[in-house]
């Protein structure tokens, strides 16, 4: 369920992860934490973050309001939408998740003056925007709806920001690569896909071409990154939305990282028409020159740190789970 909500302690907000449905809509189930939620320091931000789990429909305004005012909300982290690929099987729906619910959480914290976060992605940008490097400020003429959405997102918060003072903060993410989440109909999900693949088959089968490049990131650099931005003084800022980079791979070269801890992995390739038509129209590197001179933004995470990384935490998770692992 893509256009729920989910509630969050500033502990949790922190670590930007999930954890288990509870009573009452809050995350953990114990009445020892909803008390906790109930009170917190005032500099410390409350944080309500869209996406995760389904507590509430960000298409229900009302419900939302109320998350908002009895919870003291201060930070609005909006993460439902659905993704390039199969948001192209249902334009409807995605048009009416990414952008009406855009619009009630952009109307929410204008409301109730809240440090608005809503992400963007590499496929903001069209066949017509430069695409190595891909700079923050150019050409964008996405042919996704999930792409339209982002940019339409991109200016309405720059618009509100301008217009009203609304604290409205964007990064463009590229590729999210976590041993944490399934993939969720996103074109950079392969980059997932083949860790599960190397540690059980030994054999992915890749929806893109092998020399499709694309940028990626670590999750963790992903948490970090905005943290650090929803964190920033607002006077460091010289722009509302911004590219974030890490790493820049393609499916032969994550590939072959993988065989240096699991030689016998095989990868063969069958595209995808949709998803490589997307994939073409994408940026190949982000130029985050901008973000790391405003706010220091700078990726911890290498392709062969990224890949050691996800091998060891998948292992560890089969292992606790009692299945084999190649």
């Amino acid at each position: 369920m893509l256009s729920a909500v989910r509630l969050r302690s500033a502990a949790a907000a922190a670590a930007l992860r999930g954890g288990r449905r509870g009573s009452a809509g809050l995350p953990g189930g114990s009445q020892q934490h909803a008390a906790a939620l109930s009170w917190s320091p005032p500099e410390i931000p409350r944080v309500l973050i869209t996406g995760p789990f389904v507590y509430a429909d960000v298409l229900d305004y009302k419900n939302m309001k109320e998350l908002v005012v009895n919870n003291r909300i201060t930070w609005l982290i909006h993460y439902s939408a659905m993704l390039s690929a199969v948001g192209e099987v249902n334009v409807p729906l995605a048009r009416k998740i990414n952008i009406t619910g855009l619009h009630n959480v952009l109307d929410l914290a204008l409301e109730n003056c809240l440090r608005l976060f809503v992400p963007s992605t590499i496929g903001a940008f069209g066949p017509s925007s430069p695409r190595d490097p891909t700079p923050d400020l150019c050409v964008q003429r996405p042919r996704t709806i999930y792409g339209v959405s982002k940019v339409h997102g991109e200016l309405m918060g720059e618009y509100l920001h301008h217009k009203y003072g609304l604290d409205f903060r964007c990064l463009r993410y590229p590729g999210i690569v976590s041993a944490d989440t399934q993939p969720r109909g996103g074109t950079t999900d392969y980059a997932v896909q083949i860790f599960h693949a190397a540690l059980t088959t030994g054999h992915f089968e890749c929806y893109l071409r092998p020399d499709t490049r694309l940028p990626m990131m670590h999750i963790s650099d992903c948490h970090r990154a905005t943290l650090e931005f929803m964190q920033a003084p607002d006077r460091q800022l010289s722009l509302r939305t911004y590219n974030i980079a890490a790493v820049s791979f393609t499916p032969e070269e994550v590939a072959e990282e993988i065989r240096k801890h699991l030689p016998h992995l095989r990868v063969t390739y069958n595209p995808d028409l949709a998803r490589q038509t997307i994939a073409d129209n994408w940026p190949m590197r982000f130029d985050d020159s901008n973000a790391r001179r405003d706010w220091g933004w700078r990726p911890a995470y290498s392709l062969p740190d990224l890949v050691v990384d996800v091998l060891g935490a998948l292992r560890e998770q089969r292992a606790k789970a009692g299945l084999p692992c190649s």
